[in-house]
């Protein structure tokens, strides 16, 4: 079944939502979002590819970096979590990503028993190695705007990662 492809006689499909999502004056907006969204991803993917990390490795590893930005310990568990990943599969991932030197397993220094997840100093070389002369230019490109609008753009792109957790 096609989906908002162009029908045999040249007219473009119709709209599911009944033609007010598709005419919508911010669908320009949203079109360039998901290219910016997918041009990302094929960067993270050609990283990816060039550490031998499988996709989910990648994502564990954003997680993770996250985590220690936000000032958040990340144990096995919650990793799989914010992954939607099963016991054996997150598992696997900590093993995989220990195995290449990306992280280590230390113990919780408030409680023995449990196990807390670190990306290795080696990983943020690697990472910033590979993705800083993009965010150097990202931030290059944001200098050229007013703090006002950056903060309509912050407020904007949370309020959409926000939309997409809610389910």
């Amino acid at each position: 079944m096609r989906r908002n492809a162009q029908a045999d006689d040249g007219e473009p499909d119709p709209d599911p939502s009944g033609g007010t999502t598709a005419s919508h004056p911010r669908m320009p907006l949203v079109h360039l979002l998901r290219s910016v969204a997918v041009d990302l991803d094929l960067r993270a993917a050609a990283f990816a590819a060039e550490q031998h990390l499988h996709p989910t490795d990648l994502r564990a590893l954003i997680a993770l970096l996250d985590a220690e930005r936000a000032g958040e310990s990340m144990a096995p568990g919650r990793l799989g979590a914010r992954l939607h990943l099963n016991s054996p599969t997150t598992t696997a991932v900590i093993d995989r990503l220990e195995a290449l030197g990306f992280l280590t397993r230390e113990r919780d220094p408030h409680d023995r028993r449990r196990v807390l997840l670190v990306v290795s100093r080696e990983a943020k070389i690697l990472g910033w190695d590979f993705f800083g002369p993009l965010i150097t230019r990202i931030l290059a490109v944001m200098d050229g705007f007013e703090p006002a609008d950056l903060d309509a753009y912050e407020r904007v792109l949370r309020a959409i990662a926000q939309s997409l957790h809610a389910n």
